[in-house]
Order: C-alpha cells, then structure tokens, then sequence
C-alpha cells in the first residue's frame, strides 16, 4: 500500500502581537497631559487637527474595533480546526496501520495456501498414478483369475527368445506400463491429437494394422473415420484397455503375427512409438515382413522419438526402461528404403517451443561481429539440443 500524502500546511493563526500594536496606535490625537504654555499651544493644535482628522480617527476606530471583535474568534476557530485536523490526521494514521497489518495477515494466509495446494497437488498426482497401477493390477489378475477358472495353466513368465522384443513382459507386471504410459507419454487425448495427424495416409485404405497399438487411439480414430483396422500390443493390460473400448486388437509378438498372416493381407501398418523398442536384428526381419504382408501402394507409418534432439533423447528416450536403442532419422528412411519400400520421407513432429529455447542477443553496434558470432553459435545449439521431438517414417509398398 502506498504512503499517506503528507499533511498539508495549515494557515498562520493571527498575530496577537500585531493586533495589540494596532490597538495602541489607531488613535491619531491620543496625547498625555499638558503642561505651560506649550501645553497650551498643543492643545490648540490638536482641537484643529481633531476637526481635520476627525473621518480618519473615524476610519480607524471601525477598524480596530472590527479587529477586536472577529480576530479572537479567528485565532479560536483556527486552533479548532488544527485540532479536528490533527485527530483526522491521527485516525487515518490508524486505519492505514491497520490496513497494512490486514494486508500482511492476508499475505502469510496466501503463501500457506499456495504452500498447501502445490502439496495437494502433488499429493494427488502421486495417488492417481498409484490407483491407475492399482486399477490395472485388478483388472489384469482379474483376467488371470478367469482364464485359471476356465480350465488353464498358470503361465510361467516367458525366457526371451532371441531377436525377441524385450518390451513383452510378465502379464503380472504389465499394468505397470499402463501406469507408465500415463504418466509420461500423456493422456490419450494428447496422444489421440497428435497421431490424427497420420490419418490422412489411410483415408482409403483398409485391413490396417496397428503394431504396438497401446492404450488403442489409432485404432479408435481410424473406426471412426470408417476404415478397418485391428491391432496387436504385447502388454496383455493394454490389449485389455483395448478391448474395452470394443477395438479388435490381439496380445501378439509384432514379428510371429506378421509372419503368420498371409502375403499382401494388409492395407497398411502404422506403429508409434515402437521402433526403439526393437534389437536391430529383430528391426530389420520386421520390416522385411511388413513388406511382404502390405498390397502393392500400401503406406507403412513408423513415428518414433527423434534422437537428434538432444531434448528429446536425454528427457523421453531414455526415461522409458524398455527402450533398446534410439533411431536416427537417416538410419531409419534407410532401413525402409533397403527393406524395399519407395517414396521414403521423414515427418517431423512434436515441435519444441521457441519460447523456452536459447534466445539471441539483439544486435548492438558496440560489439558487432561479435554479436553475429555469438548469435550463430546460439543457432547451432538450438540445432542441436532443441528442434522435434519426434519424427515419422513414412514409405509405400512397391
């Protein structure tokens, strides 16, 4: 709150000595008693003058008896108003105190309740996290329960086989993924904004399939737009989410699927996200049966985190425990093009916000090339630590 304007300055009261003064000089022919002759003479002077000054002596005895009578009454009127002054002076003193003091309580009781929403906030956050494992858990033992009802076996987990996606897991533990999924990657209507993208490269098409399909927002998109689709994931609690939704999707190994369908089966095959999951070896026999499964003209979407953002690299891809190895860009229209897919381009997305990158310095003439050369150096780490965070490899079957 600002200061209080300063008191403004009152008025001089009347001059008691000044008025005294007038009282003892307004009479003109006030004299003392005369003696002799000279006393004699005047008097007779000041009986003439009192017939020459007589309107004047008039004048002044108005004048000092009109001082007499309201200069008192101004000299009280005055201290009355200094004093009712004062005491407003004193009580708006004691409201702005008390203002601030208000003001200072209101601040403290902010500040703890800011303290206590972030707390809350993460508090929730943290519970939500821990019910969605929780939710997925039951919904998973439930599925286990039911097929052990049914007359089956327990699964033991399963040994890697070799060239094996190491993204399958224990279907005990595959709801933890879920949570993962949720947290991290982000909510489903994020992830269903950003795929849509995509859409229009399997406007026509039909019999798609979505490897690695997660929690199903290709798979819904693409039921919306009318074309046929299904999925496979090898997260039996996502297949379950899936599957909720009404999606047509199978808990299956990418590559034994693909062997297993029959040539020229498919319209199209999207993954995102998949890719770096995948040992080289495995990678490379993948993409040679897509090839083999997709019609003639068929699109082959494989969106993946770009590694050649250093962002993108040190904060999602290595976040993530099931990630083997990351993909450059170049690496991957390569692999496509070699596996015998044509017109291969990359598809950047997920730009980082120019907002939070390194900014330049406005050019000064002061320092001039010095300038430009700190600039371009701004510029190539920009390049480098901040540009997509994600990209696609997009090809057609031959």
């Amino acid at each position: 709150m600002s200061d209080t304007p300063p008191r403004p300055a009152s008025p001089p009261p009347p001059d008691r000595q000044q008025l005294e003064r007038i009282n003892s000089l307004y009479d003109l022919l006030a004299t003392g008693p005369s003696h002799g002759w000279r006393g004699a003479l005047k008097d007779r002077l000041r009986a003439y003058l009192v017939r020459l000054l007589f309107r004047q002596q008039e004048f002044n005895v108005a004048v000092v008896e009109h001082l007499n009578r309201n200069a008192l009454v101004d000299v009280d009127a005055h201290q009355a108003n200094l004093e009712a002054h004062d005491n407003a002076r004193r009580t708006i003193d004691a409201a702005v105190g008390e203002v601030r003091r208000q003001q200072d309580v209101f601040n403290a009781w902010q500040q703890r309740m800011t303290t206590t929403v972030q707390s809350v906030a993460a508090s929730h956050d943290e519970l939500r996290t821990s019910l969605s494992v929780l939710q997925q858990a039951a919904q998973n033992l439930k599925h286990e329960v039911n097929r052990l009802a049914g007359g089956g076996n327990a699964v033991a987990p399963r040994a890697p086989q070799p060239g094996a996606p190491p993204l399958a897991m224990d279907a005990l533990d595959s709801h933890k993924y879920v949570g993962f999924e949720d947290r991290f990657r982000g909510a489903p209507e994020d992830i269903r904004r950003r795929v849509s993208e995509y859409l229009p490269l399997f406007a026509a098409a039909r019999d798609v399939l979505d490897v690695g399909c997660g929690r199903g927002e290709f798979l819904r998109l693409l039921r919306e737009q009318g074309v046929t689709a299904r999925g496979i994931d090898v997260n039996a609690a996502m297949v379950e989410v899936c599957r909720g939704h009404g999606l047509d999707v199978t808990e299956a190994d990418a590559l034994s699927y693909l062997r297993a369908q029959p040539d020229g089966s498919l319209g199209g095959l999207f993954a995102a996200q998949v890719v770096e999951h995948l040992e080289p070896r495995y990678l490379m026999a993948f993409l040679d049966a897509a090839f083999d499964k997709l019609r003639p003209g068929a699109p082959i979407v494989l969106e993946t985190i770009n590694p050649a953002c250093w962002f993108a690299f040190f904060e999602s891809y290595i976040r993530d425990i099931t990630h083997v190895r990351p993909i450059h860009p170049d690496t991957l229209q390569y692999l496509l093009v070699a596996s015998g897919f044509q017109r291969v381009e990359i598809k950047y997305s997920a730009p980082y916000p120019d907002s939070d990158k390194l900014q330049p310095i406005p050019a000064t003439p002061s320092l001039g090339e010095s300038i430009n050369t700190l600039n371009a150096n701004v510029e190539r780490l920009n390049n480098l630590l901040f540009t997509w965070l994600d990209y696609a490899a997009i090809g057609r079957r031959a």
